[in-house]
């Protein structure tokens, strides 16, 4: 399955469109004053990891059969500079729901095993610049 994210930027208008497997759905964010996004690439980081972790909850959720009603996730790093990778990546999820603490811990354990985003950042992926394509 393939996912992409593309964004337009002038200095009058922005978009962002996200895409899963030939789904692709708008995302609501403001363009930048001067030209650029509003939302930094790493509060978008943040972001994936806390959506990507959310989703899973749920998901895992499902296959070992525990009701969620309410997740929070929350996720941050450390940016000490221009060109300088993040650190100290970390994050937290605060669930609701009438399973045991031990069902609730299994679920949080299981979950941060299988989180794609969360093991895309730990196998440190390469990541390649290419050229854009003509539009002919």
């Amino acid at each position: 399955m393939q996912i992409s994210a593309r964004l337009r930027n002038t200095t009058t208008s922005h978009a962002v469109q996200v895409n899963t497997a030939g789904q692709a759905k708008p995302l609501a964010t403001e363009g930048r004053a001067g030209g650029g996004s509003a939302v930094n690439g790493g509060e978008f980081l943040m972001l994936a990891l806390a959506s990507c972790y959310c989703n899973d909850l749920y998901r895992e959720a499902v296959r070992l059969q525990i009701e969620l009603t309410e997740v929070e996730v929350e996720a941050s790093a450390e940016f000490d500079g221009i060109g300088l990778a993040a650190r100290d990546i970390q994050y937290r999820a605060r669930l609701v729901s009438p399973a045991s603490p031990e069902q609730i811990e299994q679920l949080l354990a299981e979950t941060d095993a299988v989180a794609e985003v969360h093991n895309t950042l730990r196998a440190s992926s390469m990541v390649r610049r290419l050229p854009w394509p003509d539009e002919t």
